[in-house]
């Protein structure tokens, strides 16, 4: 099967605002912070998250479309990826210094 790409900013689209709003949600941000801890991805439901499936999924695509995380699929699985890299270019510092705030 072939992996594809659900939509989500380029880099240079990339807006803080937005990030920094989808960030300020609690269920966001552990999600985040799960994803900071797996490099390599997670499938979306491997997540222990206290919501229902539709509100994890709504979660996931608002850190999506504010380019937090990039989702591919894999056969019937979607796996998120932390967008790292492109949140340090753009904004140096910012995501270090989410995950490492107090819970």
């Amino acid at each position: 099967m072939a992996t594809k790409v659900l939509p989500q900013p380029e880099r240079d689209e990339i807006r803080v605002e937005a990030v920094l709003q989808a960030l300020g949600e609690p269920v966001r941000l552990t999600i985040v912070r799960a994803l900071a801890d797996n490099p390599a991805g997670v499938c979306c439901g491997d997540i222990e998250l206290p919501v229902t499936a539709s509100t994890r999924a709504h979660h996931l695509k608002t850190l999506r479309e504010a380019g937090v995380l990039s989702t591919h699929t894999d056969g019937t699985r979607r796996i998120s990826v932390l967008r790292r890299d492109d949140l340090e270019a753009l904004y140096p510092g910012l995501l270090t210094g989410i995950l490492s705030a107090k819970q």
